[in-house]
């Protein structure tokens, strides 16, 4: 099924673009290890984490679908990573050879998307809180929902974080503080917990 797809694995170094904003995609890419990041970045430089791709998650799937899109996106290395690239055109068409798994693959891509769409809701529910505090707040409310777990690690250092939230750094270390000052939060690194305040 593969050759169907016309499949190409590529590796790359940490810290190198695998593309750049205005780049071409006639393929999704399945990131086999390692971390790829989703960034925006505005005209003055100003960079925004749209989402993190680790191992099992895809990318450019959108830019792929919709011919002769240009990206608005850049995608980066956070880690060392391999990744699988599968192109869509063929994807949404039979091969010739009526591969068995063709017509699962095709499933498995709305489900990806469908699933893409609802992590894109919730981060623009996050985005819509007008202060850094109550972005916080959303956020890690819904972390400790999907893990199903008052304690849980967060896939972001404090500047990604940031970046992921649209907020200014500083300003949200301060509001962590006061966070957990208040006893709403208790954090060591990317590991949080979310509590009721004690009265």
């Amino acid at each position: 099924m593969l050759d169907c797809l016309s499949a190409k694995t590529l590796s790359y170094p940490k810290g190198s673009f695998l593309f750049h904003y205005g780049d071409h995609l006639d393929s999704l890419g399945l990131v086999l290890e390692g971390c790829v990041d989703v960034m925006k970045e505005d005209f003055w430089g100003n960079t925004n984490l749209m989402t993190r791709c680790r191992p099992g998650d895809i990318f450019g799937e959108s830019y792929a679908i919709r011919t002769n899109c240009a990206l608005e996106v850049s995608l980066y290395a956070e880690q060392n990573s391999t990744v699988l690239y599968l192109n869509v055109s063929k994807m949404m068409t039979l091969c010739s050879r009526a591969c068995e798994f063709h017509n699962q693959l095709t499933r498995n891509l709305l489900s990806v998307l469908a699933e893409r769409n609802f992590q894109l809701g919730q981060k623009l529910e996050h985005m819509t809180k007008r202060t850094t505090r109550e972005k916080l707040l959303s956020y890690l409310s819904s972390e400790a929902r999907r893990s199903g777990s008052s304690s849980f690690d967060i896939p972001f250092n404090r500047q990604q974080l940031a970046d992921y939230l649209s907020v200014d750094r500083s300003a949200m270390s301060n509001e962590l503080c006061h966070l957990r000052d208040e006893g709403l939060i208790s954090f060591q690194k990317n590991h949080f917990t979310v509590q009721f305040p004690s009265s």
